[in-house]
C-alpha cells in the first residue's frame, strides 16, 4: 500500500514535467512499454493509451485521446471481456498484444480523438482533429478530422515535406529552437523550400 501510494506520488511530481522529465519518460518505457521522446506530452497514461507505443520528439497529444490496441472479439460467442481478462475467472491469462502504435515527431492529437485497432502508424507532421475516429494509417504531414477520420489536406507541399525530413529539425533542443526562432522566424513560423535549404546547410556548418 505505502509502495502504491510512493509511486502515484512520485508520478504525479515527474508529470509536473512531462515535456522533459527523463526519469519519467524511463519509468513509462520500463513498467508499460510506452516510449516517449522528449518535448512530448499527453501520452504518459497506461489506461488511456497502453503500450507498446512509441512517440516521437515535440508531438502534442490532448489529455483526453484514446488508444484502443485490440478490438473485442466480435467473432466468438461473447464479446466481452471475460474472454480475453483474467480477472473474470474464465480464462487463464491476459490477451497480450506487441504490434506498437508508432507516432512519429511533430505530430499533434486533438481532444476526443480515439485511435482504434487498424491504426498503426502516424505520421511525422500530421494533425488529427478533435473527436476524430481514427480507423487507419495517418500519411506524413496530413491533417485528417471526422468519424471515420479522412484526409482533409496536407499541411505543405510535397517540396517543403521532403525539406523538413532531411532538415531532422525536431532532434534540436529547446535551446536551440529558441535560437532559430530568434535569428529565422520566418524559416520556423513561415517554411518554404530556399529557407529550409538555407536551415540545413547550417545545421550541416554547425554539426
Amino acid at each position: 500500500m505505502i509502495s502504491r501510494l510512493t509511486d502515484k506520488v512520485q508520478r504525479w511530481a515527474w508529470l509536473r514535467n512531462q515535456a522533459t522529465s527523463q526519469p519519467l519518460r524511463a519509468y513509462f518505457r520500463e513498467k508499460h512499454r510506452i516510449d516517449v521522446g522528449l518535448y512530448s506530452y499527453g501520452c504518459f497514461d497506461e489506461w488511456r493509451m497502453p503500450g507498446p507505443i512509441k512517440v516521437g520528439r515535440y508531438c502534442s497529444i490532448a489529455k483526453t485521446v484514446r488508444s484502443v490496441p485490440i478490438n473485442h472479439p466480435y467473432s466468438a460467442m461473447t464479446t466481452h471481456p471475460a474472454l480475453y481478462e483474467k480477472k473474470f475467472g474464465v480464462v487463464d491469462q491476459d490477451i497480450t498484444w506487441d504490434d506498437p502504435l508508432i507516432i512519429q515527431d511533430d505530430v499533434w492529437i486533438g481532444h476526443y480523438a480515439v485511435i482504434l485497432p487498424n491504426c498503426k502508424f502516424i505520421g511525422r507532421g500530421s494533425i488529427i482533429g478533435a473527436g476524430a475516429i481514427v480507423t487507419k494509417d495517418v500519411a506524413p504531414y496530413s491533417i485528417v478530422a471526422g468519424n471515420p477520420a479522412k484526409v482533409l489536406r496536407s499541411r505543405f507541399e510535397k517540396e517543403v515535406q521532403d525539406e523538413l525530413d532531411t532538415s531532422e529539425w525536431w532532434k534540436m533542443s529547446l535551446d536551440d529552437l529558441r535560437a532559430l526562432v530568434s535569428a529565422n522566424p520566418d524559416t520556423v513560423f513561415l517554411p518554404n523550400v530556399a529557407r529550409l535549404a538555407k536551415l540545413k546547410a547550417g545545421l550541416r556548418d554547425n554539426g
